[in-house]
């Protein structure tokens, strides 16, 4: 038997099923909502209607947005002749952020990841290689997470595009800058070792 009223108890289990959330953190996040003022909860809840309503992906790149292109198409500022290849749109915030990249972004939204019945052709890879047909990149480079489904993803992409004159790189990985090897697990170091630069 549930020992919240009706409203309640359907918002913790609403709630719980976000990612992250137990049932207890659920229970939290409800009743803070019910203490906050009530133009605070309205809010967070035409917060949630308009991202259903507003948000779409981005024709060009499938990022975000609420346009047809997302602000980084759109920009002029932009480096065209760099493509950077990542799973999702969080990925590609995660990069922005860093401040180290002013090319463009193409996301697959997911990762070939067969055991989860996710193939090439439920991804933007159709897309993604209309546009390196169209356009004018010379690098094209695979941001892919670093384990078995993104480093699969990231080889089947390579084959796909190997007809294009493009040079097709990764991120770098391996040892942290302020590590210490001795703490660094052996797949780090064997990537460090793989991809080491000269000084």
């Amino acid at each position: 038997m549930d020992k919240h009223a009706g409203a309640v108890s359907e918002l913790v289990d609403q709630l719980g099923r976000l990612p992250g959330v137990g049932r207890k953190s659920a229970e939290r996040l409800a009743f803070h909502l019910l203490r906050v003022p009530e133009a605070e909860a309205i809010a967070l809840a035409d917060a949630i209607r308009r991202i259903r309503s507003d948000i779409r992906y981005c024709q060009a790149c499938f990022n975000l947005c609420e346009q047809e292109l997302c602000a980084i198409c759109r920009s002029d500022g932009r480096d065209t002749t760099r493509l950077c290849v990542v799973e999702q749109p969080r990925d590609l915030m995660s990069l922005e952020q860093s401040q180290a990249f002013n090319g463009l972004y193409h996301v697959l939204l997911g990762r070939i990841a067969p055991l989860d019945g996710i193939g090439p052709d439920q991804l933007t890879i159709d897309a993604l290689v209309d546009r390196v047909r169209d356009g004018n990149f010379t690098e094209i480079i695979m941001a892919t997470n670093p384990n078995v489904e993104g480093d699969g993803t990231s080889l089947y992409i390579s084959n796909v595009l190997a007809e294009f004159p493009v040079q097709i790189t990764r991120l770098a990985r391996g040892i942290t800058a302020g590590s210490v090897l001795e703490y660094a697990n052996r797949e780090m170091i064997a990537d460090a070792l793989v991809g080491r630069q000269k000084l």
